[in-house]
């Protein structure tokens, strides 16, 4: 086990340099001057020149480079080339929020998704069965920025029921997280099915049910546990893009999460802003997918064996 858990440690490390170099590169070459975007392209070549060399940009790119992943090491990247603001200060401002929206959101759509999933297995051919399966694929398919949309002119601005944009009170959680959340409902409740129904059709579920064992317990004891593994490579990759924060609902929303601040950064081309949000999101989704790997071991110990065998 302990083999197994440094192994994948060893790897995460290795993502995060390799995305880091990445993101460094790509935001190298794309076009566009960031010191001529904050001057607004008023000040002369001379001023230009010299607010790059004060921020260091003149550099030799593998010296930027170096001085990225030391800062990034100690979660330094730097101050905002246009609110002045602290990025570290500014992503963890913002990943409050995101945060809230993300937990918010799992919890809507792990309570009416994997439910949902698990009757519907249980009900295969008949008409709930089919009605829940046309319901999570509308919200799969359901652009999530419509389904926003609806929300806010139903709920929000038709019965008055919930604030359709900002984030102040617990009411304003509501509509925004069933907005982000319907889609990973949906998704849930499709793989919760299909995994409940390839452990149903095993030869030791049939000898339960032949020894007389309650079809609750077969459901809830014996097939769900044995059905977990990709239910739960579900739910940590979903988690991860909620705590990676939702553009578009943000933008919907007006909420100032990390979607909203990674668009204001890309639009501004502010490099440390860029920078702190890319890897940070890189890093969300390195440690979910960790989580999420270690704890395959913990449902599966042939993964463990396997795994540490090697």
């Amino acid at each position: 086990m302990g083999s197994y858990i440094a192994k994948r440690l060893l790897q995460t490390i290795f993502v995060l340099i390799g995305i880091s170099l990445v993101t460094f590169i790509l935001l190298q070459v794309v076009p566009g001057d960031p010191v001529a975007l904050m001057l607004e392209r008023r000040a002369d070549a001379e001023t230009i020149a010299r607010v790059r060399h004060e921020l260091g940009l003149d550099r030799p790119y593998i010296v930027q480079y170096l001085d990225f992943v030391k800062g990034a090491i100690h979660l330094d990247f730097g101050t905002s080339y246009f609110t002045r603001e602290v990025v570290t200060d500014a992503l963890l401002r913002s990943f409050r929020v995101t945060f809230k929206l993300a937990c918010m959101s799992f919890v809507f759509a792990a309570a009416v998704g994997i439910p949902c999933g698990i009757f519907a297995a249980a009900k295969r051919g008949k008409g709930i069965d089919t009605v829940v399966m046309v319901l999570s694929i509308i919200g799969v398919s359901a652009p999530a920025f419509w389904v926003a949309i609806i929300l806010q002119i139903v709920f929000g601005l038709r019965l008055n029921w919930f604030p359709i944009s900002g984030f102040d009170s617990p009411l304003s959680y509501v509509l925004p997280s069933i907005a982000l959340g319907a889609r990973y409902a949906g998704n849930m409740a499709r793989i919760t099915r299909t995994s409940m129904l390839e452990v149903l059709n095993q030869d030791y579920i049939r000898t339960a049910r032949a020894k007389g064992v309650r079809r609750s317990v077969i459901i809830l004891k014996h097939a769900l546990k044995n059905a977990l593994i990709p239910i739960v490579t579900l739910i940590g990759t979903d988690f991860g893009y909620m705590l990676t924060g939702s553009m578009l609902i943000e933008k919907v929303f007006s909420i100032p999460g990390i979607g909203k601040l990674a668009v204001d950064a890309m639009s501004n081309r502010d490099l440390p802003l860029l920078e702190g949000t890319v890897m940070y999101i890189a890093f969300v989704f390195v440690i979910v997918n960790l989580i999420v790997d270690i704890s395959y071991a913990f449902l599966d110990p042939r993964i463990r064996i396997g795994k540490g065998a090697k």
